[in-house]
């Protein structure tokens, strides 16, 4: 066993006393750990992982938005919708991933953890914005990336690539206008070259 996996085997040891019966499960992969959490204990298992002595997770690097639609084309059941974070402990030189799923399909909502980090805020809104997941508690959830008036959540598997609307801006109204998409959708299909010596190879 490399010191890697045995680093990853010990902080899931830690893990696994410091949230005992608070996760769903405590799994280690490629050297990484991940802890898997229902909705309704996240917030709690967050607050340990940031405040537990053997975990010290001061920093939040990244949390993200999760679309597991595709998952059940290969025989994968659950929650479609889900939450995916990575933490960092500086002080005891650690990471561990986060997932917890969200248990409704149509209004996804978990709590939001912007309270315990602040770089939550932003990340929170992003994954509000392109996924429609809901944060229960963020005082400022509001869409980041796409207009005020975007329809839909651009990054759910179902969304359709050329978009509802599509915008320009009308030189006579002198404003940007909205209209609906003009595009027709076709399906490229990638050209095969047969040529020999294709390249100058023999």
């Amino acid at each position: 066993m490399t010191d890697f996996a045995i680093r990853a085997q010990d902080l899931q040891d830690k893990l696994a006393a410091a949230l005992q019966d608070h996760v769903c499960k405590i799994t280690v992969a490629l050297g990484e750990v991940t802890v898997h959490v229902a909705a309704d204990q996240y917030v709690g298992v967050m607050k340990t992982l940031r405040d537990a002595e053997d975990c010290k997770f001061e920093q939040l690097i990244d949390l993200c938005g999760v679309d597991y639609s595709a998952y059940r084309e290969v025989g994968t059941e659950g929650p479609r919708f889900g939450v995916v974070v990575h933490l960092l402990s500086v002080s005891l030189n650690q990471r561990v991933r986060v997932k917890v799923l969200c248990p409704n399909d149509d209004l996804p909502r978990v709590d939001s953890v912007n309270a315990l980090w602040n770089s939550a805020n932003w990340y929170e809104r992003e994954a509000f914005d392109l996924y429609g997941i809901v944060f229960e508690g963020h005082n400022d959830l509001r869409r980041i990336l796409t207009d005020y008036g975007f329809i839909g959540h651009p990054f759910r598997k179902d969304f359709p690539l050329s978009g509802h609307v599509e915008m320009r801006y009308d030189a006579e109204r002198q404003r940007v206008v909205y209209e609906p998409v003009t595009i027709e959708p076709r399906e490229i299909t990638p050209r095969v070259i047969r040529e020999e010596n294709y390249g100058g190879l023999n």
